[in-house]
């Protein structure tokens, strides 16, 4: 039977169950019919549940209160800060309202007490005295760099922001805001510099930004790549501008937009632009203000007469930052052009430099030179290194054999095939500018005879077209090539060079899955490495002056895909040697050497980067005997100027004098390496090389200067000892990072 469940009608049914008791104790059980329940109203009585709590009674008159009561009961009310109804929230809205300044001291962007927090400034400790006169609107605060960026940066890293921030807030050289960032290639540079950029957008000591914008002005192939940088370590957080193509109206509207911008939040504060646009829209970009202004390769700004220098010099910035791996490439007098150029003033003229500088250092390093010319040459280069020491970090690339894996480099002298050596005897018998050059007279005919030298040396197929044509010193030698010959086929046996790296290719297909780089200053070299390649089906990519800026980018992140098929990346020096991250190749070729070593050192540092995980070899080809072996001794003599001045190692070698280095048109048949005959190397006997290095022998004490030289039983790189066991003629010498690592 089913009832109702309503609490008044389980009250009424156990009333009426007690009555039922009762009358059974007195009556015999019958059956009961069911009665219709009696309402309240019916019984005259108000039941209250148990279950209900009775409403407090509530009157709708005020209290009478006068008004000085009723005011401070508002103000009571209002004087009470907003809370967030949330347990325990500590979130920054608790004491801040919507435009209302907030009170009380001012507190840093990040925490400087965090673990691993990279702290640039911390303001001066006050005493309690100090801290009760000082105005809190004004006290400085700590300047940290943001832990998105702080948390990846390596030790070195982390110093070089910290150096880069004191330079250009002035807190190194009072007045001057400049600094030059002259880390050798691969040592994050570019990253550094994005997390300078960053800091001074959003902090300074001052508790607001330190600038409202920033330019990046870099070769045309690196524009794309400092985007990509910059989204890629600030993960959207700010929208860089960058211009890599347009028309010239589209490009002045972009950049008069950008200079335009105001305030504290501007939305595009990084313009990202190459040499070759500012120097054309110069005009629009000088009608304003920059707060940092940062020249990535800067060493194309070696010459103060230039237009891009006095372009970028007459930019409205104080603070300027240069980025170069290379500061010193030919003289001195360039590297006065750099430092000059973020610091006006520190060095003197042009003239007091060269003057008081340069000549004494350069008499110095002669190897012709008095003891006294070398003591002064010394002291001077003392003087030098402690002034520009303040505004100039740099660091060599030994810091990545933390990171990275062995790096092998291997410079190998390759023999002259017998159609190149008489090739090469009959120019030099037959060119006059070699006579204006040894007479101390350079003319453009004697530099056209450097080139064809050089050409000569990668392949006789570059100089044909002159020995068909008999162009002066190539007259009468066409019937020295084979019979039919055609420069439509490449044949490697008739370039000692082209023999080698024809073996080193094939090897490195057929017996590990490397990809491999080919370097050359030549864009004909560049077709003959082509036509080799689809002689062996080699899969390949090509990047010269010709590839639009946009394609360069996609073809280089195609190339550095693992599951990419292409076997090799052909490049020109002179279009893509810089900057380039190439971590998809482990083995670069330089076939031929320039005469600046910082273009081969750049070129030479595209494999062994970030990101690398194989051993690297890098092969530098030279033909035995020849000018290029001139160009690598010229290289050698430029370096060791760089050394002193720039990585101050006071022991660099005096290899070469001047009036040996003169000696270009000659060719020595007799030896395996000129430049290991003139390099006095301490750690040969016999020709052989000998390990340890000889007792007594000063090059102990600096691992890395050591000249490795061997024979067939000194090889220890797989692909040349099988080109070698193919009957390849050559030598060579290595400069290992291996050693540096303590790996035997």
């Amino acid at each position: 039977q089913r009832r109702s469940l309503a609490p008044s009608q389980l009250a009424k049914r156990k009333a009426g169950d007690e009555e039922e008791e009762e009358d059974d104790d007195r009556h015999p059980p019958t059956t009961q019919k069911r009665q219709k329940p009696v309402s309240e109203s019916e019984s005259g009585e108000c039941y209250r549940s148990p279950f209900r709590k009775p409403l407090a009674q509530l009157t709708n008159r005020p209290h009478c209160l006068d008004s000085s009561q009723h005011e401070a009961f508002i103000r009571s009310i209002l004087s009470k800060p907003f809370k967030v109804p949330i347990p325990n929230y500590k979130g920054p809205l608790g004491l801040r309202a919507l435009g209302i300044k907030r009170a009380g001291l001012r507190s840093p962007l990040h925490d400087p007490f965090e673990e691993g927090a990279l702290v640039l400034y911390e303001p001066p400790l006050l005493s309690a005295h100090d801290q009760l006169k000082i105005d809190k609107d004004k006290a400085p605060v700590h300047v940290v760099v943001d832990p998105v960026l702080s948390r990846v940066l390596r030790p070195h890293q982390r110093e070089g922001v910290k150096f880069l921030w004191d330079c250009v807030t002035s807190r190194r050289i009072p007045g001057s805001h400049g600094c030059i960032m002259a880390d050798e290639m691969g040592l994050g540079k570019t990253l550094q510099c994005i997390t300078l950029m960053w800091t001074l957008l959003r902090q300074s000591p001052d508790c607001k930004p330190e600038i409202e914008k920033a330019m990046v002005v870099s070769p045309s192939s690196l524009v794309r790549n400092w985007y990509n940088e910059v989204e890629k370590w600030l993960g959207g957080r700010i929208q860089p501008l960058a211009i890599d193509g347009g028309s010239k109206e589209e490009i002045d509207r972009k950049l008069v937009g950008f200079m335009n911008q105001r305030g504290l939040r501007v939305p595009s504060p990084i313009l990202i632009i190459s040499y070759e646009t500012f120097r054309l829209h110069a005009e629009a970009l000088q009608k304003g203000s920059v707060g940092l202004v940062i020249c990535d390769e800067g060493h194309r700004l070696k010459n103060s007469e230039n237009q891009t220098y006095q372009a970028l010099n007459s930019l409205n910035t104080p603070r300027r930052v240069l980025i170069s791996g290379t500061p010193i490439q030919n003289d001195l007098l360039e590297y006065f052009s750099l430092v000059h150029f973020v610091n006006s003033g520190i060095l003197g003229t042009a003239q007091e430099f060269k003057r008081h500088f340069e000549i004494p250092i350069l008499k110095g390093r002669d190897a012709d030179a008095s003891e006294a010319e070398r003591h002064k040459g010394e002291e001077r280069l003392k003087e030098l290194i402690s002034i520009v020491n303040r505004c100039l970090i740099r660091r060599t690339s030994d810091i990545l054999s933390k990171y990275l894996p062995v790096k092998i480099e291997q410079v190998v002298c390759c023999r002259l095939t017998p159609l190149q050596a008489e090739l090469y005897k009959n120019f030099l018998k037959q060119a006059k500018p070699v006579e204006e050059l040894k007479e101390g007279k350079i003319s453009v005919s004697s530099l056209s005879s450097i080139t064809s030298l050089k050409k000569l040396c990668n392949h006789p197929a570059l100089i044909h077209d002159k020995c068909v044509e008999e162009e002066e010193g190539f007259m009468g030698v066409l019937d020295l090539f084979p019979a039919g010959y055609s420069t439509k086929s490449v044949e490697p046996q008739l370039s000692g060079k082209m023999l080698v790296l024809d073996y080193i290719l094939a090897v490195t297909k057929s017996t590990s899955n490397d990809k491999v780089v080919l370097v050359s200053n030549y864009t004909q070299t560049l077709d003959l490495f082509e036509k080799l390649c689809r002689n062996r089906r080699y899969l390949y990519v090509r990047l010269d002056g010709t590839m639009s800026i946009k394609k360069r980018a996609k073809i280089v992140e195609r190339f550095n895909s693992p599951s990419s098929p292409e076997f090799i990346f052909m490049l020109s020096s002179k279009a893509g040697g810089c900057g380039l991250n190439l971590i998809g190749a482990n083995r670069l070729v330089m076939f031929d050497p320039d005469w600046n070593p910082a273009n081969d050192e750049q070129a030479m540092a595209r494999v062994w980067r970030d990101g690398q995980k194989k051993t690297c070899y890098i092969y530098r080809l030279l033909s035995t005997g020849t000018i290029e072996e001139k160009i690598f001794q010229r290289q050698t003599h430029k370096k060791a100027l760089s050394s002193c001045v720039v990585d101050e190692e006071q022991d660099v070698e005096r290899h070469f004098s001047l009036g040996e280095l003169k000696e270009l048109f000659t060719l020595n048949e007799t030896t395996t390496s000129d430049t290991h005959d003139k390099i006095k190397c301490r750690r040969c006997v016999n020709s052989h090389q000998v390990r340890p290095p000889p007792e007594g022998s000063d090059c102990t004490s600096d691992l890395s200067q050591w000249n490795h030289c061997a024979d067939k039983r000194g090889l220890q790189d797989s692909v040349l000892k099988a080109a070698w066991d193919a009957a390849v003629t050559f030598t060579f010498h290595h400069h290992s990072h291996e050693e540096q690592r303590g790996i035997p």
